[in-house]
């Protein structure tokens, strides 16, 4: 699938570059947009591997646990995570091991985009394969409500995303996107 990522990342996020945070990124510093055709993606294809006793699901309860992991992984993302949103996690046993948001992104050119959006693992359980498994499963779940593209916002490790199939559309820098 060929598309303008330029002209789809303005369509979602306008005014992106002009948010002051946006601005005051270090110099230096790049960040990938990625996306994953859906239509073309089969969850079973690439086994991920990670602990057993690890389970995975929607989360539901008191948001003082969530934000207990997202504070420890990035205290920014903490707004982002209120009641209502739709958090997905994996759990060790009750302990929420690692979180991301599904987001939908709305529709482009008649597509639909959905979104695994503020993915991160705490420290403790890391390079075990967890929140890769966690993004797989996410993203399956975005296959099974209908989107057609998912969307992969505002990332330093691309090279993690792109090990399920996801594609960097565009690279960008404060100043704004890079040719």
């Amino acid at each position: 699938m060929k598309m303008d990522g330029a002209d789809l990342f303005k369509t979602i996020f306008p005014g992106f570059f002009e948010k002051e945070y946006i601005r005051s990124i270090p110099a230096g510093a790049a960040f990938e947009e990625q996306i994953l055709d859906l239509r073309e993606f089969s969850p079973e294809a690439l086994q991920v591997s990670c602990p057993g006793h690890v389970t995975f699901g929607l989360y539901q309860g008191d948001m003082a646990p969530v934000h207990e992991a997202v504070g420890s992984v990035v205290k920014g993302w903490l707004p982002n995570f209120t009641a209502g949103k739709e958090i997905y996690c994996a759990f060790d046993g009750e302990k929420i091991v690692s979180f991301c948001l599904l987001d939908d992104f709305g529709t482009y050119q008649g597509l639909r985009i959905g979104a695994p959006g503020c993915v991160g693992t705490i420290p403790a359980y890391r390079k075990r394969g967890i929140g890769l498994k966690m993004v797989q499963n996410a993203t399956a779940i975005l296959k099974e409500r209908g989107y057609d593209l998912s969307y992969i916002h505002y990332t330093a490790v691309g090279h993690w995303y792109a090990r399920l199939g996801y594609r960097t559309i565009l690279k960008w820098n404060a100043q704004g996107i890079m040719e």
